[in-house]
């Protein structure tokens, strides 16, 4: 590179002043370039603020232009805020555009809590600003909720997705009933935070149907006036609470299923006689082991007996011996038991040895 800005490049020939003056148009372009690039920029997003702004004034819902460039930097969607103002505004309500912005950045869904709050003005529903938004971020569904405040909605009971299609219940004669109700109910806006949810008025229902049934002496009285469910369950205040109100209670359909009392009675029978076959049984073995008992005994007592009976040949010896018996008593002893064998034959009793 040579040190004389006068001399001519070695490359290109080309004067060194001639060579500045190229890149410094060059530098000037870009940065023209650059600032319009912005400047469209600043441009598209102005215009967009600008007719954001405009459609709020001319709807009688004026925000602040300044107002909008902030909602874009705090990362919350300007036309979400514009459009839901204009929304509220149209229907009466008057609702600031901070209010907005909290409840977009604490989670909820502005659009949602717009269109219920709405809904709820058209039907004279009292549901302020700060009890929408709190049932909003609870999870509920506040437009739903306020849909189903104005237009009831039916539960069936039992719910499909349990995987029972009957409620079964047995009547004191012991007769099962199976049973299928249905519940309007609507949406309590005051209990909706905090208050049960379907699956306990779902429960409670079939708790109160199988109370009902059970307390009926006959299946016959309940297939009669089925409606008498209806009205005792009713009158148990199911809904308390729960965030719904039930407004009836209607036996879609009630069929006689099995003959459980006779079930039962036939099962208790079968264990009886069980339990009896058993007490028999542990008798019956009692009475062989006293009969072997006996038997045993008897065996010893027939074993003494031999034992005795060998003792009268040598006690007769011994007698005989020492004089005490004499030779003819002994043969007149010997005829008396020949005569008595002889009897015993006569008779048939078995001779003894």
């Amino acid at each position: 590179m040579p040190h004389d800005l006068l001399s001519v490049s070695p490359n290109l020939g080309t004067p060194a002043p001639l060579l500045l003056a190229a890149i410094s148009d060059t530098v000037i372009w870009i940065i023209v370039a650059v600032v319009g690039l912005v400047a469209l920029i600043l441009f598209a997003l102005l215009a967009k603020f600008i007719k954001l702004w405009m459609q709020a004034l001319l709807s009688h819902a004026p925000v602040g232009l300044i107002n909008l460039v902030m909602m874009w930097l705090r990362k919350v969607p300007p036309d979400l805020i514009v459009y839901n103002r204009i929304a509220a505004k149209k229907a009466g309500l008057d609702i600031p555009t901070d209010l907005f912005e909290a409840h977009f950045l604490a989670g909820g869904r502005v659009e949602r809590v717009v269109r219920a709050m709405i809904a709820a003005d058209k039907a004279r529903i009292d549901l302020p600003w700060e009890r929408a938004t709190a049932i909003d971020l609870a999870g509920r569904d506040i437009l739903d909720a306020v849909q189903t405040s104005v237009y009831p909605k039916v539960i069936d009971c039992p719910s499909p997705s349990s995987g029972k299609t009957t409620i079964d219940a047995v009547a004191q004669d012991g007769i099962q009933l199976r049973a299928k109700a249905r519940v309007t109910v609507r949406t309590n806006i005051e209990r909706l935070v905090g208050g049960a949810t379907e699956e306990t008025i779902i429960a409670r229902v079939g708790e109160g149907i199988i109370s009902t049934i059970g307390s009926a002496a006959s299946h016959k009285a309940v297939l009669e006036n089925p409606d008498k469910i209806s009205k005792t369950v009713l009158a148990k205040g199911l809904d308390s609470a729960t965030a719904f109100e039930i407004l009836s209670i209607d036996i879609a359909d009630i069929d006689v299923g099995d003959n459980i009392g006779a079930h039962l009675q036939a099962d208790q029978a079968e264990a009886d006689t069980k339990r009896y076959q058993a007490e028999a049984e542990k008798r019956r073995a009692l009475a062989t082991a006293q009969e072997a008992e006996y038997q045993a005994e008897a065996q010893k007592n027939r074993a003494l007996v031999i034992l005795a009976e060998a003792e009268v040949p040598r006690a007769t010896a011994e007698a005989l011996r020492s004089g005490n018996l004499g030779l003819m008593d002994y043969y007149r002893m010997k005829n008396m038991i020949a005569d008595t064998q002889m009897r015993d034959a006569i008779g048939g009793k078995p001779q003894q040895s």
